[in-house]
């Protein structure tokens, strides 16, 4: 069951859009919280608000933030939305975000041959669209955050640094996650949302952060790549798994190939070629699909150049660098497989 708890803003930590971090004193100092102003009135220093603390008393992976449910300060509030289609649909925070397929019914239901990377952590994401940057600068990327894990996209402050420098130049929320540059009703919604109405020539998709793991093989919301690559070749686009795997984990089911990965490989209906660096035919695969080794970059190097402070489970490349290359791996495959260079 939730709990709740109130108190005062003591200062306001960062501010962008959807987002503000602040610290909050609820009678034993100040503590560290954030506020969706999609959902909840923006906050100032002195106002009461009303906070979540269930996640941080549970000791649960958002960072030590709790969440800001309602300003005090604020009588009423109201942030139209731009349509009829809800999000958090029968909770007290259902909001009217509108979706891109309102009113197209001519969306085209096909991907012509799009390639579409289905990650398994949202840090991925990161690498991922790092090196396709690299590879391809004048390749327009596209984001397709799902709701397996963070619903706000604002809170990916990975993905607002690669919007911010231009390196994903679009975004679609699918599902209940909210708050892309476009938001969709389903996954396969969103991927024709992000080819034909965002123009994305290469997609990225992945949860937003925070996976849900429980140890089962089935109990992980990482088994939705399943989904996501059965559902790009249904629609004609071309999959590409970014496999997870680690040479830094301490967990023996994360270790070489993920259990996540292999589960997700048992329950996908469609063969894949799994995209892996050049000198690891080492890390198994399972029949039918099959492993093929590419060439990738120095991931360092091209996270240097771009400035990007990437880490996995507070793993960053000097501890896991097998999780960065084949990450790496996946990018250069879809780079591949959208053609020449242009």
């Amino acid at each position: 069951m939730p709990s709740f708890r109130s108190g005062t803003v003591a200062e306001i930590l960062v501010e962008r859009d959807g987002l503000q971090r602040v610290t909050v004193d609820m009678g034993e100092g100040p503590e560290r919280a954030y506020v969706l102003t999609a959902l909840t009135p923006r906050v100032a220093a002195g106002d009461r608000v009303v906070v979540n603390t269930t996640a941080v008393e549970l000791g649960l992976g958002t960072g030590g933030w709790h969440v800001v449910h309602w300003n005090l300060s604020e009588a009423a509030w109201s942030a139209p939305g731009p349509g009829h289609i809800m999000k958090m649909r029968y909770t007290s925070l259902q909001a009217d975000v509108g979706a891109a397929e309102e009113g197209r019914p001519d969306l085209p239901s096909s991907l012509e041959g799009t390639p579409v990377v289905a990650c398994c952590l949202h840090s991925q994401v990161g690498v991922v669209a790092a090196v396709l940057h690299h590879l391809r600068p004048f390749t327009r990327l596209g984001y397709v955050m799902t709701d397996g894990a963070a619903l706000p996209l604002a809170l990916s402050d990975l993905v607002a640094t690669l919007v911010e420098r231009g390196t994903i130049a679009t975004t679609v929320t699918a599902g209940h996650a909210f708050g892309g540059q476009y938001e969709a009703v389903s996954l396969p919604s969103a991927l024709a949302v992000a080819r034909h109405l965002a123009g994305a020539e290469i997609v990225i998709v992945g949860m937003g952060p925070g996976v849900v793991g429980t140890g089962s093989a089935l109990g992980t919301t990482s088994v939705e790549v399943s989904t996501i690559l059965d559902t790009t070749a249904a629609l004609g686009g071309r999959p590409v798994l970014c496999a997870r795997a680690s040479d830094g984990d301490a967990r023996p089911r994360h270790q070489g190939i993920s259990h996540h990965t292999t589960t997700a490989l048992e329950l996908v209906r469609t063969p894949q070629t799994v995209p892996l660096p050049l000198g690891r035919s080492d890390l198994a695969v399972l029949s039918p699909h099959e492993a093929i080794e590419v060439a990738v970059p120095d991931v360092r190097s091209v996270l240097d150049a771009a400035d990007l402070r990437i880490t996995t489970m507070g793993r960053d490349i000097e501890a896991d660098p097998l999780f960065f290359e084949v990450a790496a791996a996946a990018a250069v495959r879809d780079s591949y497989l959208l053609g020449p260079h242009r």
